[in-house]
């Protein structure tokens, strides 16, 4: 009897359920749609209790496809997820949120991080290989929590969205909860990166007792097993062993074979992420205003850094949807795409920002805009002026990696965003080198199935397994005049930026005081 792996990734936008085969089959699988709440300006709220219904939901078409297909659920082995590593809420004993989940898009920090910015602290480089704290980290997330919700008066523990759906399928409290040791790093500040702990010292600076935090565990730990009530919900058995979860980005590199210091990956999804493997901490990119997050891996002695544009697929999504107005139309990707070919790289000298929930780099005054375009201007130019304004902050996170002489050759694109080869182009072009995308594009759901696969005992390594599975589909070479038109254009487009951000500060700064 072959042995199952049911696995999911819950994402921004989507939660995918899925259930493989030891030989990497496959044999069924379902999505859901998440909820995106906007109740501020620069605020985004979603409910983590939607994610685990939706698993829920999802795990019982595929047990359901099973059934159909003469597949015994019986074989299932072990239960994996991935989550989002920027995102926390807060539950109760019982594991109900009493706060919404809020994640890497929101901006609500702002004024905080600039006050804990301003205190210029070592430890933080030191101790994570972060060097300032950022608006994505949840340890920002839970310091707001803690001021300006009623977390204090009935929550027991922080939790991240992965977690908090493995905890409710294995029916355990939330006095239980728990956290991976790579999903730890997306914290930002708070912990020792290279002896995955928690760090009294930098507990203690960002007033967060240590009682509100999960323990932490290794991604394949068992942690429970799936309750009688989800066992009946989902129509899998009651039993299965629910491994701990992982990050979705440390599975995304994992499954396009980025593990080695050099390799890089475009995970490309909601939020566009450019990541490199490093053997530690460089001191290089652990500056202050670099920009660059630090994190450790899945695996034990990986580390990367990433470089962000948060976002990267919302923004896609965001022309679709609200411009385009073809929200139940998702071919409506390759249309965009098609009228898109008509305009040249660097579409006649227009330009988008797509900083639509804001930028939590050095320019923090700029939003979303469009610039340079005339009468001439259709759907077409205007995708492509989203698809190039994306790929010049992924050019931006290239240069500071080759200043920090880091040596990379080629780029594995995975992820929603990989599909789209006049994007792959693009990011060629701008990178000015190879890009390459693999057969299986969704790598953190495959490689969820090799983890789980070696929680059961089925393989006694991990690298290889992933390794033989690694297929390239296509491969973008650099087009030499169009990297050299996207070098004279990304200089523009600095300029640009640095007096669109002095303008709408100054703008501010006048609204502030006319009042």
């Amino acid at each position: 009897m072959d042995s199952y792996y049911v696995v999911f990734d819950a994402g921004t936008q989507s939660v995918k359920v899925a259930v493989y085969s030891f030989a990497g089959k496959c044999v069924a699988a379902a999505t859901a749609k998440t909820s995106l709440q906007y109740p501020r300006p620069g605020w985004v709220e979603m409910d983590i209790d939607e994610y685990y219904r939706s698993v829920k939901k999802c795990m019982r078409i595929c047990s359901d496809r099973m059934r159909a297909d003469g597949l015994s659920t019986a074989a299932v082995a072990a239960i994996m997820g991935d989550g989002i590593i920027c995102g926390i809420a807060g539950i109760n004993e019982e594991g109900k949120p009493v706060t919404p989940y809020i994640n890497y898009l929101d901006s609500r920090t702002a004024a905080d991080v600039a006050r804990l910015k301003a205190e210029n602290r070592s430890i933080w480089a030191r101790e994570t290989g972060n060097a300032e704290p950022n608006v994505m980290f949840p340890a920002m997330i839970a310091r707001w929590f803690l001021a300006h919700t009623e977390f204090v008066k009935t929550g027991v523990k922080f939790i991240h969205n992965c977690p908090y759906i493995l905890l409710h399928l294995a029916g355990l409290r939330g006095t239980e909860a728990f956290i991976d040791w790579g999903t730890l790093s997306g914290w930002g500040l708070g912990y020792k990166v290279a002896a995955k702990e928690w760090s009294p010292a930098q507990l203690q600076i960002l007033g967060i007792d240590r009682t509100y935090l999960p323990r932490i565990v290794k991604p394949w730990e068992h942690i429970g097993r799936l309750c009688a009530a989800d066992a009946a919900e989902t129509g899998f058995p009651e039993g299965i062993p629910i491994c701990a979860g992982a990050g979705d980005t440390m599975q995304s590199m994992l499954g396009s074979g980025v593990w080695k210091a050099g390799q890089a990956a475009d995970v490309a999804g909601t939020c566009a992420m450019f990541c490199v493997a490093v053997p530690g901490i460089i001191p290089a990119l652990s500056q202050r205003g670099s920009g660059f997050v630090f994190n450790a891996g899945t695996l034990a002695d990986t580390y990367f850094y990433w470089g962000t544009v948060r976002t990267g697929g919302l923004a896609l999504r965001w022309f679709k949807d609200a411009v385009c107005r073809q929200e139940a139309n998702e071919s409506y990707y390759r249309t965009l795409d098609e009228l898109a070919q008509a305009y040249p790289p660097g579409c006649n000298g227009a330009l988008f920002f797509p900083y639509l929930t804001g930028n939590s780099t050095s320019r923090p005054y700029v939003r979303g805009t469009f610039t340079g375009l005339t009468l001439e201007a259709n759907q077409g130019a205007l995708w492509r002026c989203v698809l190039e304004g994306i790929g010049y902050d992924y050019r931006e996170i290239m240069a500071q990696c080759r200043q920090a002489d880091i040596k990379i050759n080629g780029v594995t694109v995975t992820e929603g965003g990989s599909r789209d080869a006049l994007w792959n182009q693009i990011k060629a072009d701008m990178l000015e080198t190879t890009v390459y995308t693999l057969a299986e594009a969704g790598g953190a759901m495959p490689t969820n199935a090799v983890i789980a696969a070696y929680s059961a005992g089925h393989i006694s390594d991990v690298r290889g397994p992933l390794q033989e599975r690694i297929r390239l589909r296509h491969t973008f070479l650099p087009r030499e005049n169009a990297v050299r038109l996207y070098k004279k254009q990304y200089e523009r487009r600095c300029r640009l930026l640095a007096a669109l951000n002095e303008g709408e500060k100054a703008a501010r700064r006048y609204d502030e005081s006319s009042y």
